[in-house]
């Protein structure tokens, strides 16, 4: 857990929470992450090539990355040249071949070609934040985790759960709220929430089923028809 002060939630506040999650679980019965993976090293690079480009993009090009590449160590040595070439789609493919084969090295160099089940471990690695590591954690591993995007650092501070852009004060205030079981469910919901409904520019208030829960309704477009179009 991040090191921050944070008073312990009252039982007001809790049942708030739960009365938050079970609706934004009614409102995306289906949630699961969006990056597709089946293992902790497909989570861990596909995260890396999801910088500053669409899920769906990275989804496109990793089966071919990983067929061609399908362990750490392949990674490592393979030619910069042929993965660019793999990456075009997802953009800045030329810095993410590089980083891409630097984690994969140190992978191998440290942890025999596996990627590390701890927090400690996984933030050493290079390029490799809390955010990811805890994605890797709570997805990968089933490690109860809470990873703090722009998305879900947005919709915690709407809902009046920590200061906008202080990642360790959302982190634990999800923590504080809910139960460690609900974590990663509770973290998939917030992401999708903010990508679907509760937008940064124009969130569809009206549209939205938080809306008697949640102290910033109103900030974007309250009109039902009008809020039902802004959905994604």
């Amino acid at each position: 857990m991040p090191q921050t002060s944070l008073v312990e939630p009252g039982i007001t506040e809790v049942r708030r929470a739960r009365r938050i999650l079970r609706l934004l679980t009614a409102r995306y019965p289906d949630h699961r992450l969006e990056l597709d993976f089946s293992s902790p090293l497909q989570l861990l690079v596909a995260a890396m090539l999801a910088a500053q480009t669409l899920d769906e993009r990275v989804n496109a090009v990793t089966p071919v990355l990983f067929e061609r590449y399908p362990t750490a160590a392949d990674l490592a040595d393979a030619d910069a040249a042929e993965m660019e070439q793999i990456l075009v789609p997802v953009g800045y493919y030329r810095q993410k071949t590089r980083n891409v084969i630097k984690l994969a090295a140190t992978l191998v160099e440290r942890h025999e070609g596996e990627v590390p089940a701890t927090v400690e471990e996984l933030v050493a690695l290079p390029w490799v934040g809390r955010k990811t590591a805890n994605m890797v954690l709570g997805n990968a591993f089933g490690t109860p985790a809470v990873s703090v995007d722009t998305h879900v650092s947005r919709v915690a501070h709407r809902l009046g759960w920590g200061p906008e852009k202080d990642v360790d004060a959302t982190e634990a205030a999800i923590q504080a709220l809910f139960d460690k079981k609900d974590w990663v469910t509770v973290n998939l919901l917030l992401i999708l929430h903010g990508r679907r409904t509760c937008h940064s520019r124009r969130p569809a208030c009206g549209a939205c089923p938080l809306a008697a829960e949640c102290p910033s309704a109103g900030i974007g477009e309250t009109d039902p028809e009008k809020a039902r179009a802004l959905l994604k």
